[in-house]
């Protein structure tokens, strides 16, 4: 065996013995070992859907294929046919090699094994053989050949936008198995990065894990994963380049480390490690129905957070005590022109109501922007084009108040849905006053749009998101104008320290344990307990048995998370005596910085951890 140890996100060369192995290090974002076959998500210049189709589905996705091959081929005729006398030599050689290329077997043929043999949808398996042939293309010595590379992938190029404007594409298929045609292996997913729409499919699939060149601790993919409850590495470089199809891969999502091709020896200790974790999850389990009360009598609620009204069912199983943040975006997703309508959203809200048998439902309002743009505005538009920081640009409350039609839909359905059970609206990203007006005056308006209408709706609580810091700075402005406020610290964070938690060049600098975060996290539960305003944190921090104490400490007794964070968080109070974290707050780790009382009345400031 040859173990190629390399820096983090880099590599030395890779092994071509296949009984070598070969490590990659990345940022560890979701605890646990994963061990499967590696499913590659192949990168595209163009931003496409990956999904596995039904079985039925197969013939029909592959005559989509060839039917835009001849498309392309038409148009790339007709280029050749109305080039100007003139026009030099070279300009016809070039389209004579893209046709070319268009019908090499290569291409096309092997593109509809892809379909057959892995059910993957067409444009994914175009983005997978573009890859695979990619690499042919790097390791040609002839330097004419190598560089016909980009032609390749502008034929590529040309084929997935006629795909993409294909009307007669197969819906995705949640549902599908992928180990339906995968054999009984366990598989992994390993891509440049994961969009929200497409993680909506790989859901309820197999994957026991996933990797991904780009990303952050709080990335949106990041999240996900978390959600899943299953173990990830982001920020890998070159992951997605430098494994294959159906390489053996392990996942280590405590250090980080990504093995391709593992020693017999190397995967045995990793799968005693599996084994212990799903001892422990077992073991946490037990405490689903246990109340969260402290050593002192501390009752806390902990909330869960869903994206489809599927969810809510594992929220219960898990025993949260209602829903504290539904993202309602998701609902919008993998949708182009057909975006769910008020009925549409109404059912789904009420489906959620109804799951929850009585039990508090928070529901945000659309998140859109940033890294979870709508189809219909292309990701590569919202980077790219339309702004230079996604981040900072048109998201959220900002969006929705651009689109005042579907903001007062949104705002309808969720008044409707509040007749059926206990119902919060939530805002996301406020951070002016004329937000604060414009939010209440659409809501204002949806209420007397369905008071004309007849329709009923209850007395909805309206919330805010504390994740901005403007926010946070003036709360009292805040706690005037709503019921409730929500600390989002993804955002919180990624604003108060100037960092894009989606880019892995800076992952080290995102920093939750920041002075300045921390204040502002105790400014806001400290001014909404003293004003009798409900408060919680809904943020990753929620769900971070490292954080628990600290925000116990602050005065927090609301925590909103994933389902799967649960039962550790209940753990974690359940040990817990508030009484003893007055003086001296401290995390539950052992590296955790310490946490004092500053004198002005509360706050906290943080000691650094000891090298």
């Amino acid at each position: 065996m040859c173990a190629v140890v390399t820096p983090a996100g880099s590599w030395t060369g890779r092994c071509y013995d296949r009984f070598m192995s070969l490590q990659m290090f990345g940022i560890p974002v979701s605890r646990g070992v994963a061990i499967g076959r590696a499913v590659l998500v192949a990168s595209s210049r163009v931003d496409v859907a990956h999904y596995f189709i039904e079985p039925a589905q197969v013939e029909r996705e592959i005559a989509r294929l060839l039917q835009a091959r001849d498309a392309v081929a038409a148009e790339l005729g007709g280029l050749q046919r109305d080039l100007p006398e003139d026009a030099p030599a070279e300009l016809s050689a070039l389209l004579d090699v893209h046709l070319m290329l268009l019908h090499d077997e290569a291409l096309t043929g092997a593109t509809s094994q892809w379909v057959h043999e892995r059910h993957y949808n067409a444009e994914w398996a175009l983005s997978a053989q573009l890859e695979v042939l990619a690499r042919h293309f790097d390791d040609m010595e002839n330097d004419y050949l190598r560089e016909r590379k980009a032609d390749l992938e502008q034929v590529v190029e040309r084929l997935l936008r006629v795909l993409m404007h294909d009307s007669s594409a197969v819906p995705p298929s949640i549902g599908v198995n992928p180990r339906d045609f995968a054999g009984e292996d366990p598989l992994v997913l390993v891509a440049n990065d994961i969009a929200p729409a497409d993680m909506l499919q790989f859901k309820r699939s197999v994957f026991t894990g996933f990797v991904t060149d780009v990303g952050g601790k709080t990335s949106h993919t990041a999240i996900v994963a978390r959600s899943l409850d299953i173990p990830a590495v982001v920020g890998a470089r070159e992951a997605s380049r430098i494994i294959r199809q159906d390489d053996w891969v392990v996942i280590d999502g405590d250090a980080g480390v990504v093995i391709v091709d593992p020693s017999s020896i190397v995967l045995e200790e990793y799968r005693f490690r599996q084994r212990q974790s799903e001892l422990e999850r077992v073991r946490l389990t037990r405490l689903r129905h246990t109340p969260a009360v402290t050593l002192d009598g501390e009752r806390v609620e902990l909330f869960a957070n869903i994206e489809l009204p599927g969810d809510a069912a594992a929220a219960l199983e898990a025993g949260a005590v209602g829903v504290g943040l539904f993202r309602s975006e998701f609902l919008f997703m993998n949708r182009t022109d057909d975006l769910p309508g008020e009925d549409e959203q109404y059912q789904a809200y009420c489906a959620v109501v109804d799951a929850m048998k009585g039990l508090p439902v928070t529901i945000r309002t659309v998140d859109i922007g940033a890294d979870k743009p709508l189809d219909r505005m292309s990701a590569h538009e919202l980077r790219h084009e339309h702004a230079l920081n996604p981040a900072l640009g048109l998201r959220a409350i900002r969006w929705s108040l651009s689109e005042p039609s579907m903001f007062r839909q949104q705002l309808r359905a969720i008044l409707r849905a509040s007749a059926h059970g206990q119902v919060r609206l939530l805002v996301p990203m406020l951070a002016h006053e004329s937000e604060i007006r414009g939010t209440f005056d659409a809501l204002a308006r949806a209420k007397q749009q369905l008071t004309e209408s007849g329709r009923a709706f209850g007395d909805v609580q309206v919330g805010a998101m504390i994740e901005v810091p403007a926010a946070a700075l003036m709360i009292d402005r805040f706690l005037d104008a709503f019921d409730f406020v929500s600390l989002g610290t993804n955002d919180l964070i990624q604003y108060t320290l100037a960092i894009d938690r989606a880019d892995e060049a800076v992952a080290h600098l995102y920093d939750p344990w920041h002075p300045a975060v921390l204040e502002l996290v105790a400014r806001t539960i400290r001014a909404a307990r003293a004003r009798g305003r409900a408060v919680s944190v809904c943020g990753e921090m929620a769900g971070d048995p490292s954080f628990t104490s600290v925000l116990l400490a602050m005065g927090l007794r609301s925590f909103s998370m994933h389902p799967s964070q649960i039962a550790a968080i209940k753990q974690q109070i359940l040990r817990t005596d508030t009484r003893r974290l007055s003086d001296l707050l401290l995390g539950a780790r052992s590296d955790a910085p310490t946490f004092t009382p500053l004198r002005n009345g509360g706050g906290v400031a943080a000691t650094p951890p000891r090298p």
